[in-house]
């Protein structure tokens, strides 16, 4: 029974882990990284937030905001706002991943979206665990007020990293220009109106949102980073197509025939294998 289990673990450990190592290792290294930034930003906006960022930046743009406001505009945008919160962004999250998955026939993007909205989610609760900034006044506040602490912001932070690597991977279904353009200008507007949405309803001061946008739009960065560098691996290698629903990739000694294993791993005609 042992040796049956361990054959198994093996045989999925081949298929699914050692194919990814390069994109696990980067992402793993990466998500430290935007961590430790975290922490120093914290601790630069703890230093200067208090003096020039609120006089400077942060009740000059939530009073423009005040004046801005409608019991119209304000349902309006407290609805879009919640798309982004603690159930609608994992809801959306969710479908938008399952539809990449469908569409590439492979669970990268559940790899790449799921594993950045961790590293996000983590570098959001550091944060405000860490400065434990207020809010500002219910009174400049459109309802349901919240009371966690403000920075950074986690609807901005995890919308842009979500959104962002939702976007990169649609792209890389479509070959359009125009699809693309079009794409990535749905992915920018939706982050920008989601970062100032929460600055609009009073739940959020300005930097936070600033802070959100710089974290989210860095681990985006690293995780493109690290697909990009998985794919490159895996051809000098010559490692054939990356597991997919229509190809997995097998351990050596586990093949039924060596040579079947070539035919498979390889381009028409014996070439160099197809992109992963």
């Amino acid at each position: 029974m042992s040796t049956r289990t361990e054959s198994w673990l093996m045989r999925r450990w081949g298929r699914w882990v050692v194919p990814y190592a390069a994109l696990w290792i980067t992402m793993l290294i990466g998500g430290v990284v935007v961590v430790v930034l975290a922490l120093l930003s914290a601790e630069v906006y703890d230093n200067v937030v208090d003096s020039a960022g609120l006089a400077n930046l942060d009740k000059p743009t939530l009073a423009f905001m005040e004046q801005l406001r409608s019991p119209g505009l304000d349902s309006f945008v407290t609805g879009f706002t919640n798309i982004g919160g603690g159930i609608g962004m994992p809801i959306l999250a969710s479908i938008l991943t399952a539809l990449l998955i469908w569409v590439s026939r492979t669970w990268r993007p559940l790899i790449l979206i799921g594993g950045a909205a961790a590293v996000s989610v983590t570098a959001t609760a550091v944060g405000k665990k860490l400065i434990g900034r207020t809010r500002p006044d219910h009174a400049d506040a459109v309802p349901p007020y919240e009371d966690s602490p403000s920075f950074p912001s986690g609807h901005t932070l995890n919308t842009t990293v979500v959104i962002g690597l939702v976007v990169y991977l649609a792209c890389l279904q479509v070959h359009r220009t125009v699809a693309r353009v079009g794409l990535i200008t749905a992915g920018v507007l939706f982050i920008f109106a989601m970062g100032m949405s929460r600055v609009f309803l009073g739940h959020h001061w300005m930097t936070d949102v600033i802070i959100g946008w710089v974290l989210g739009l860095g681990w985006v960065g690293i995780v493109i980073l690290a697909h990009r560098l998985f794919h490159v691996l895996r051809h000098r290698e010559h490692a054939g197509p990356a597991p997919t629903f229509d190809n997995e990739v097998h351990l050596q000694d586990g093949l039924a025939a060596g040579g079947a294993a070539d035919v498979d791993t390889r381009g028409p005609a014996g070439g160099p294998p197809t992109s992963g």
